[in-house]
């Protein structure tokens, strides 16, 4: 599957038409080589990691 196939295949059916389509970051631009990063939204710290399994975990 191409990477175009991914992003289009994510892009919710029920999206607004006027709403603007979010950007796609590469988790890799966020991560950085590391294993986890850590994500500051208002005063609340969240933990983005990578389990061994390769997927993205995110908690609170």
């Amino acid at each position: 599957m191409s990477e175009q196939s991914k992003v289009e295949r994510l892009a919710p059916a029920s999206a607004p038409k006027d709403e603007t389509p979010a950007d796609v970051i590469s988790s890799d631009t966020l991560l950085k080589g590391n294993h986890e990063v850590l994500i500051q939204h208002g005063e609340t710290i969240y933990r983005l990691r990578v389990t061994q399994n390769g997927k993205l975990i995110l908690c609170k």
